[in-house]
């Protein structure tokens, strides 16, 4: 093993679902693709005192580089530490597509993984989740798997139709993999262009209250969060983008979910649309700009003070555990 996530001064999430669970908000997991990008979720969590899991794809994991992530990811337990906060941060690898990727992994320092094996048929994915749980667990590592298909697209993430999650399976599945948490569909969908302006998205809570009997206090997690913020399309429209009209899943329905046994909730696509508004909006006031510290922060500080408000008004996770001060 090349690293071991304790000496990143990162935690697995077992105790974190289980606070989150007794205390009724949802750890926020949110996705980043460089360092600026983690620097904004991690002054956020900082500021308002909540858990964090820290997400990569394998392809963001590429482009960061295998041998350069464990280090942005001490970095991030270092920045906590110097601000005086107590936050766990968590850095988990987002829909693993094999026991091999989740594997070399935990091996460079991961300390929560994802198999998703949902595209496949029922028994291959109890036999692999539970092939990944095995090795994991080994190593004191968490692992979450997928039952049901979130429809969309993200990343290496293709699907075009949802197949809810049905609640008979879960017992089962949990049972012969041995898992820690367990993602399922009940309504969210991966990407920006989730659903259709003139739609009402609803989340299926009934298929979520009757896993929770089927499981009860078992870390359930939601993929395919994201609210996709109108302020933030518009101003990439308006800078030059072209976003077609889009909605996502309404920040009340998640809070409805995060008071529930839903433990975990991802958030990528909003991050990303923080992002791309921000470094936009600085191109189109200064097109002779070409620091990208004058591009890529102000894009930063957007995507803080985003999360900063959704994980007050939806993940409930402020204040759960000390805040830290703001640095400069």
């Amino acid at each position: 093993m090349k690293y071991h996530y304790k000496d990143l001064g990162l935690v697995n999430t077992k105790e974190m679902f289980a606070k989150a669970n007794k205390e009724g908000y949802a750890v926020p997991a949110f996705n980043f693709n460089n360092m600026e990008q983690l620097q904004g979720i991690i002054e956020a969590c900082v500021e308002e005192g909540s858990p964090v899991i820290l997400q990569v794809s394998t392809g963001a994991r590429k482009y960061i580089g295998k041998e350069m992530l464990p280090w942005l990811a001490k970095a991030a337990t270092a920045y906590v530490e110097a601000s005086g906060s107590d936050i766990p941060v968590a850095l988990h690898l987002d829909h693993g597509p094999n026991y091999a990727e989740a594997k070399d992994c935990i091996e460079y320092g991961f300390s929560s993984v994802m198999y998703d094996g949902s595209h496949h048929p029922y028994d291959e994915n109890v036999a692999e989740a539970k092939q990944v749980a095995d090795f994991a667990h080994e190593h004191d590592v968490t692992v979450e798997a997928e039952l049901g298909v979130l429809a969309g697209i993200e990343d290496d993430v293709v699907a075009a139709e949802h197949v809810y999650t049905q609640p008979d399976e879960v017992e089962d599945f949990v049972s012969k993999t041995g898992v820690d948490s367990l993602a399922i569909a009940i309504g969210t969908s991966h990407g920006a262009h989730k659903f259709k302006p003139g739609d009402d998205p609803k989340l299926r809570l009934d298929i979520l209250a009757e896993i929770e009997k089927r499981i009860p206090g078992f870390p359930i997690v939601l993929h395919g969060s994201s609210a996709v913020p109108h302020q933030f399309v518009e101003m990439i429209n308006q800078y030059g983008g072209q976003i077609a009209d889009a909605i996502g899943i309404p920040d009340s329905e998640l809070r409805k979910a995060a008071k529930s046994a839903v433990a975990k909730i991802n958030v990528d696509t909003d991050g990303r649309l923080a992002f791309t508004a921000g470094i936009r909006e600085v191109f189109a006031k200064k097109p002779g700009e070409f620091d990208p510290r004058k591009y890529v922060g102000p894009a930063k500080d957007y995507m803080k003070e985003y999360y900063k408000d959704k994980i007050r008004n939806v993940f409930g996770s402020n204040g759960a555990y000390k805040a830290g001060a703001a640095r400069k």
